[in-house]
């Protein structure tokens, strides 16, 4: 079958769901909610794509099914609900657990039962399943923004699927037998090179559009646990989860290392006591210009307002300085999160990044200079949705400045602007600890 979407062949994970997004957009193809950019397209005719499940012969044969919560999938979560099978469901974000259990009210009817299917049905009828629950999935359904023939499957870029997957492989949930099937418009089956997909990434067996059903008879592996080498301790953070699941694996004598990078390296104190300040009266050097009220806080930063002469911005912690990277020429509309992604992928996670989007533009900060050199070198040629970024050392490193230096605004300049507050003009995202992340 003639694909809709071309895509280049050194096309980017990012590229390939930025043309599916503008494609779907474009032709008017999807249901709400729009815009489909950052989403699961609830693609027009879904309903009767997840309708053709109960064709497939590991349908009629499987007790549990396990279903993610995206809209286009609801149809699936209704037919194996009529079926009476037992519907699992992922916890939100796997911040409270791995697994909820969908349990319609009894003698429910096919209107409770389409209800149990929607997301609102989702919250009120169902119940955590914990980890030492017996759990057996035959079969998964999963939401995609772009699949090939072949099998390779490419999400919204946040990698909860795959991480799922490899959670219930981790827990026994899943094995080799296990089907894994995808519901989604034909145009958003593509042509994925195949060196985008990792040894993490899930890859489907299954897609079903409006018009076909497609075995793809994928040969690349799927998830046989969780990579620890690839998580770092963000991650563990963000998904409380993972922490139980690598106790139990590490209780069991398996290697649960997980990934150090330069944002790692130096990690905030275990005790919430700040570090000494100098003495201001001892050491005059170090009494700094202006001292507003601050609440405690583990990052010191200039928030990345231009000086009258050019840009430079100064950024100061109390580890002392770190090389800081310039990131220019982000595209409107990209998110803090989608940029950690890539920045992961790149094997180039920041110290810390301030996000200053309205501009287009970041600054990351690492450990060391060597730490920054490898991050600039693998910066280097990026592309996101088919913009190239440019990345380079900071103008206040490159221009001469003194690390520590403050830069002075002038005062009154900032008096009369004082309904625009610094905080306004650029956001500080913690990498190494997610409760301080603003997205």
């Amino acid at each position: 079958m003639e694909q809709a979407i071309n895509i280049n062949q050194g096309a980017t994970k990012w590229d390939i769901r930025q043309k599916v997004w503008d494609y779907i957009e474009a032709k008017n193809l999807a249901n709400f909610p729009r815009p489909v950019h950052h989403r699961i397209p609830n693609f027009k005719g879904a309903y009767g794509a997840c309708n053709k499940i109960v064709t497939l012969d590991v349908f009629s044969k499987t007790s549990e099914v396990k279903v993610d919560p995206d809209k286009p999938l609801e149809g699936a979560r209704l037919a194996a609900l009529q079926a009476r099978k037992t519907l699992l469901v992922p916890t939100p974000r796997l911040r409270t657990g791995l697994f909820n259990k969908i349990v319609p009210p009894q003698n429910a009817t096919n209107e409770d039962l389409r209800v149990c299917s929607t997301s609102q049905g989702v919250k009120e009828f169902s119940v955590p399943i914990g980890l030492d629950a017996r759990v057996q999935v035959d079969l998964v359904v999963v939401g995609s923004v772009a699949v090939s023939e072949k099998g390779y499957r490419i999400g919204k870029g946040e990698g909860f699927a795959d991480m799922e997957y490899a959670m219930m492989a981790s827990m026994g949930a899943v094995n080799e037998s296990t089907v894994v099937v995808t519901m989604v418009h034909d145009c958003q089956v593509v042509d994925i090179p195949e060196g985008l997909t990792e040894s993490h990434d899930l890859t489907v067996d299954y897609i079903i559009t409006p018009t076909r059903i497609v075995k793809t008879e994928c040969q690349h592996p799927k998830p046989q646990g969780i990579i620890w080498s690839k998580l770092d301790a963000e991650m563990l953070e963000k998904i409380p989860i993972l922490k139980k699941l690598r106790a139990l694996e590490q209780k069991a004598g398996n290697d649960v290392t997980l990934k150090v990078s330069s944002a790692e390296s130096v990690k905030p104190a275990a005790e919430p006591k700040p570090e000494a300040k100098p003495n201001p009266k001892r050491d005059p050097k170090s009494r700094p210009r202006h001292e507003p009220k601050q609440e405690p806080k583990r990052q010191y930063i200039e928030n990345g307002a231009e000086r009258p002469g050019g840009g430079a911005v100064e950024q100061e912690h109390p580890r002392g300085s770190s090389s800081t990277l310039y990131l220019g020429g982000i595209p409107a509309g990209l998110r803090v999160s989608e940029l950690k992604t890539v920045l992961r992928e790149r094997n180039a996670v920041p110290l810390r990044l301030t996000w200053q989007g309205a501009q287009h533009r970041a600054f990351l900060e690492y450990n060391d200079g060597p730490g920054a050199d490898l991050a600039l070198t693998a910066l280097q040629d990026l592309s996101i949705n088919g913009h190239t970024l440019k990345a380079e050392r900071a103008k206040s490193q490159r221009g001469g400045h003194r690390p520590n230096q403050t830069l002075q605004r002038p005062q009154k300049k900032e008096a009369k602007g004082a309904a625009h507050p610094p905080t306004a003009t650029a956001a500080i995202v913690s990498i190494t600890t997610p409760s301080e992340e603003g997205s």
